[in-house]
């Protein structure tokens, strides 16, 4: 039996670099994906458990309509896999403008915590739920030129802790995901005489979010958990 077999997940960012490795991963373990960003479509995963829902999370209003949409049809979401995010970087704290700093907040951490926000009561409900969040190292561990984007990442793994200190009661666990550089072509177009057998592939990073969905991941939450490969 797959290790997600019929499970409702909802996967944020779900075409992004990394989010179709996710996307694929959990369709691959059985679970029903409805897959979000801003132009998803249908047509971006040929797999008949796929449901594609573009939303703009950044606005508290839509990410409480679209989970109304996906109660209603689903009658339950068994796992949310927020993968959305973005990076501006490049700047000392001093020379960061407000429009960097207000995107990095709404791209990695507004819409985690609107998202959240909007699906806790149903998972409440439920009595079951799994709250994941792909975060960063920088979260943890920031650099240089990188404060606004390492604030932000810093931000979600708090929310995601303390969504599962508060929401434990109910069987429902969170965690948070650190990768460093990952192999994305993003980061390929970004930097493009690094040496990628340094990075992180995604495919690992989709491997780990499946397993803390499974059953086999059901007593890990509050964890905020590394993937640097060799970058260690």
């Amino acid at each position: 039996m797959d290790p997600l077999e019929g499970r409702v997940t909802l996967i944020t960012g779900a075409k992004g670099g990394l989010g179709s490795f996710v996307t694929e991963a959990f369709l691959a373990g059985g679970a029903k994906v409805i897959g979000v960003s801003r132009s998803i479509q249908a047509s971006d995963f040929s797999h008949p458990n796929f449901t594609a829902m573009p939303a703009e999370l950044s606005n508290s209003e839509a990410a409480q309509k679209l989970v109304e949409a996906i109660a209603a049809r689903f009658e339950h979401i068994d796992a949310l896999v927020h993968v959305m995010g973005g990076f501006a970087g490049g700047m000392s704290v001093a020379d960061t403008d407000d429009a960097t700093f207000e995107t990095m907040l709404n791209v990695n951490y507004r819409a985690a915590f609107f998202i959240s926000r909007a699906v806790l009561p149903q998972m409440r409900k439920q009595g079951s739920g799994r709250i994941l969040a792909v975060a960063s190292r920088q979260g943890v561990e920031p650099a240089a030129m990188t404060g606004a984007y390492s604030a932000s990442k810093a931000a979600l793994i708090s929310l995601i802790r303390t969504i599962a200190l508060e929401n434990k009661d109910r069987s429902i666990s969170a965690n948070s995901v650190l990768p460093a550089t990952m192999d994305t072509p993003a980061n390929r177009a970004g930097d493009p005489k690094a040496d990628r057998t340094q990075w992180v592939q995604p495919a690992q990073v989709a491997a780990l979010l499946v397993h803390l969905a499974s059953d086999a991941g059901a007593q890990i939450t509050g964890a905020a958990i590394p993937v640097y490969g060799k970058q260690v």
